[in-house]
């Protein structure tokens, strides 16, 4: 039976299930797409950005049909579903606005006589692996910059969302991509695997997690092949100073629950000092605990259902093993299928698994520190290096600890400001590479050096 099936989280009902694909299917994508590389590379770029700037009108145009499909398919409330689609318009046609900036040869001022010159040439074929959470955003952000760029793209999306998987294909060809330029593949672990070996694919890109990750690059380790990784995180949301609690409480709060909690970079640490603990605590659970959650159609509705019952069912067992190990709930309460409560874990120490796991799902651990170091030092005590929030009216104390973080990203005095212009990315277990900003058109080019005699 395929793996690849819409299971609505908020009933449990199978909607639909799609075929993996046969090998012959696999072996006759990987072959078209070689095929149109060749061709697609000698569009001039302006072509190719039109072709993207048409998708990103088409997502505009489709948005409440593209976000019931992702309702359906994990569970994300609508109005957060709608803005995810116009986000991943704002995306796509951020690159196709940016075609002449990624493609433009750089000159570079040499020791003699003569010219030198970087030119960005696209890599060819590229294989990406996508996750369920953000399931049209996460593509906009890899498949964009590397259309413009000329590279073609084989897209293998997580097995909960065969029909955005889907919608996205039918946006890029509809746009008026070559058959073949982008092609959704519903595939095995297995074929993946032998998909990312296959010496016509140039390079991966891979968001999910740890474990993924890490069976991805291995592959395409032994085969050399480039790997752009976006990992877990454990995002440390730090309190220093402020004259308006309420305002760092109401950011802390979207900052955990975007999602349903269910997002690398949400804050998931809480780490306050002294003075402002007590205080803050009291507020944030009690606006944890306001959050309006139910049927992610209805208006108003801040969390739905996780993305699955599985996704639920281990977030309880994560929280279960931490109150046997000696937190505490300040809230919580027992998960309804695929719904679970807003909790707030303290008393979360350094022996507890939970100092070291990611809760993804909306789950807020609060820490008392003495001061800014001790702030710090918490903060990086962890495998994870992906986004970070600083909270303080002292600017040279924000400015000094964003400098002392350990992360890819750090939001100084503001939450929810992702934009297609601003690099995403970690260190640590947290990835490799960065999507977004101009940078995310580096990952996959040759940088090639052109120098010429005087």
């Amino acid at each position: 039976m395929s793996q690849y099936a819409v299971v609505n989280p908020a009933t449990g009902e199978t909607v639909a299930r799609y075929d993996t694909f046969t090998d012959a299917q696999v072996a006759q994508a990987l072959a078209k797409a070689q095929a149109v590389f060749e061709s697609w590379r000698t569009v001039p770029v302006a072509e190719r950005a039109q072709v993207v700037r048409r998708a990103a009108e088409i997502h505009r145009e489709r948005r409440k049909e593209l976000a019931a499909l992702i309702v359906r398919e994990m569970g994300k409330p609508f109005a957060a579903a709608v803005g995810e689609v116009d986000f991943a318009a704002d995306i796509t046609e951020y690159y196709a606005n940016q075609a002449d900036a990624i493609t433009a040869d750089q000159p570079l001022p040499i020791l003699g006589a003569g010219t030198a010159i970087i030119r960005r040439s696209p890599l060819g074929v590229l294989f990406g692996i996508m996750p369920w959470n953000f399931p049209y955003y996460q593509v906009a952000r890899f498949a964009a910059p590397n259309l413009v760029l000329a590279n073609v793209i084989i897209l293998k999306h997580a097995s909960q969302c065969p029909e955005s998987a889907a919608a996205i294909e039918a946006i890029y060809r509809d746009a008026g991509l070559p058959d073949g330029a982008y092609t959704n593949v519903y595939v095995s672990a297995e074929q993946a695997a032998a998909i990312v070996a296959d010496p016509r694919i140039q390079g991966v890109s891979v968001t999910g997690s740890e474990r993924a990750g890490a069976a991805v690059a291995e592959v395409a380790g032994r085969h050399l092949k480039k790997v752009a990784l976006e990992l877990g995180g454990s995002d440390p949301f730090i309190v220093l100073a402020t004259d308006d609690l309420d305002a760092v409480v109401e950011a802390a709060t979207e900052a955990r629950l975007d999602n349903t909690g269910q997002s690398c970079n949400a804050a998931k640490r809480f780490i306050v000092v002294d003075d402002l603990y007590d205080e803050f605590l009291t507020k944030f659970t009690a606006s944890m605990a306001a959050a309006p959650m139910g049927d992610p159609m209805t208006r108003g509705i801040k969390l739905g259902p996780l993305s699955s019952l599985e996704a639920a069912t281990r977030l309880e067992a994560q929280v279960d093993r931490a109150l046997a190990q000696g937190a505490t709930a300040v809230i919580g309460g027992p998960r309804n299928g695929a719904y679970y409560p807003p909790t707030v874990l303290t008393g979360v120490t350094p022996d507890m698994e939970a100092y070291r796991e990611e809760f993804f799902g909306p789950v807020g651990v609060v820490y008392r520190v003495a001061d800014e170091d001790a702030a710090v030092k918490l903060a990086n005590d962890t495998s994870f290096g992906l986004g970070s929030y600083v909270f303080s009216n002292d600017p040279d104390q924000a400015a000094r600890v964003a400098d002392r973080i350990e992360a890819g990203m750090v939001f100084v005095n503001i939450v929810m400001a992702d934009s297609p212009e601003l690099p995403f990315g970690g260190v640590k277990r947290s990835g490799t590479a960065r999507e977004l900003g101009l940078l995310a058109a580096d990952e996959f080019v040759n940088k090639k050096l052109i120098r010429t005699a005087g």
